[in-house]
C-alpha cells in the first residue's frame, strides 16, 4: 500500500511539474498570434480608448495585432459573459470597470457572468472622476440651482447613463440632495451624452472622456466635478461638494482581466505588458487628458480591491433605493 501511495505522489508531483514547465513554455512563447480585448462599451468611451492605448503598446512589444472589440450593451454584461466563456490562454482579454465587476451584481437580480469566479486579475489600470453636465439651455447655472430646479418639478427632470458609475453618481447625488430625476438607460455613454447635448434628457454625470469635449465646444455646460479637489482639465469648474452638495465624491476604475483558469505565467507576463503600457507618455497623457491618474497594480491587488468595491459598491446602491432589476 505505502508502495502505491508513493507512487502516485510520485506520478501527482511529475505532472505537477510538468505542468509547470509546459506553462513557463507557452509564456516564453506568448503571445504567438493575435489577441483580441473585450469592451463592455461603444467606440469613443474611456475603456474603449484604453484598450486600443495598451493594444498599441502590446503590439509594439510583442509584434503581435490587437483586436478591440465592442460589446455594448446589458452595461457590459455582454462583452463580461463572451470574456468568461472564452478559452483561458492569454488571447481573449477583458478591459473593463466598476459596472461589470463591482455594481452589476447589486444592479441585476441575475447576471450571465460571475464577477469574480469567472475572471482572473491581470491588474487596476486607472481611476478617476466624472463631470456633472447639463444643456446649455438649462435653467441651472451651479449645482445648487440644479438642485433647486429638480425640487420644483420631482420626477419631471430626466438623466441619461450609459454605465453604473454614470447611474450611480446621479442615485448618489439625488439621495444625499433628496431630489427626484427619471433614469434613461443607454448601451452606451456617448449615446446618452449626444441626447442630452440634444436635449432629449436634462443632466448626466458622466466621465471626463465623453463629456469634455462637448463642454468644450460649448454644447453642455459643466456644473461640477465629482472629485474631492478641482480638476487641471476644468480648474473653473468646481466641486460638486463646494458647488451645493457638500461630502458628495463618485469615482470609477478601469482594469485588465482575462477569463478564470488562465496560467499564472501568462498572467505575470500581461501584468508586465500592462505596466509598460501605463509607463509609457501616451497612457499617462490619455489618462491626464480625461480625469484619470494611472494606478498599475499586481493581480493579487486588484482581487482585494475589487473585493472592497464590491462591498462599497453595494452599499452605496442600498443607501440609494435601488431595486435589482
Amino acid at each position: 500500500m505505502k508502495f502505491k501511495q508513493l507512487g502516485a505522489i510520485a506520478i501527482a508531483l511529475s505532472s505537477l511539474a510538468a505542468a509547470l514547465v509546459s506553462g513557463q513554455a507557452s509564456a516564453q512563447a506568448y503571445p504567438s498570434r493575435p489577441i483580441t480585448i473585450m469592451v463592455g462599451s461603444t467606440p469613443g468611451s474611456t475603456t474603449d480608448g484604453l484598450a486600443r492605448a495598451l493594444g498599441a503598446v502590446i503590439t509594439k512589444e510583442t509584434g503581435q495585432p490587437v483586436i478591440v472589440d465592442n460589446r455594448a450593451g446589458a452595461s457590459g454584461g455582454i462583452a463580461a459573459q463572451a470574456t468568461a466563456r472564452a478559452a483561458p490562454d492569454g488571447y481573449t482579454l477583458f478591459i473593463t470597470t466598476n459596472t461589470t465587476q463591482a455594481a452589476n451584481p447589486h444592479l441585476f437580480k441575475k447576471l450571465v457572468y460571475d464577477p469574480i469566479k469567472d475572471f482572473t486579475p491581470i491588474g487596476q489600470m486607472v481611476q478617476g472622476y466624472m463631470l456633472m453636465v447639463v444643456s446649455p439651455t438649462s435653467k441651472a447655472k451651479t449645482v445648487g440651482e440644479f438642485i433647486a430646479l429638480a425640487k420644483q418639478s420631482p420626477g419631471k427632470l430626466s438623466f441619461g447613463a450609459g454605465s453604473s458609475s454614470a447611474r450611480i453618481g446621479v442615485e448618489l447625488f439625488q439621495h444625499m440632495s433628496g431630489t427626484q430625476l427619471t433614469y434613461v438607460p443607454y448601451k452606451g455613454n456617448p449615446q446618452a451624452v449626444m441626447d442630452l447635448v440634444g436635449g432629449q434628457t436634462d443632466v448626466m454625470i458622466v466621465d471626463l472622456t465623453t463629456s469634455l469635449p462637448q463642454v468644450k465646444a460649448g454644447k453642455l455646460r459643466a456644473l461640477g466635478v465629482s472629485s474631492p479637489t478641482r480638476s487641471p482639465l476644468v480648474p473653473g469648474v468646481p466641486t460638486i461638494a463646494e458647488s451645493g452638495l457638500p461630502g458628495y465624491v463618485a469615482n470609477h476604475w478601469n482594469a485588465l482581466y482575462a477569463p478564470a483558469g488562465t496560467p499564472t505565467p501568462i498572467v505575470q507576463r500581461l501584468n508586465e505588458l500592462m505596466r509598460k503600457a501605463m509607463a509609457t507618455d501616451a497612457l499617462r497623457e490619455f489618462a491626464e487628458q480625461n480625469g484619470m491618474e494611472t494606478h498599475p497594480t499586481s493581480p493579487q491587488e486588484l482581487a482585494a480591491f475589487q473585493l472592497a468595491e464590491l462591498d462599497r459598491w453595494g452599499k452605496i446602491i442600498k443607501d440609494a433605493g435601488i431595486q435589482p432589476e
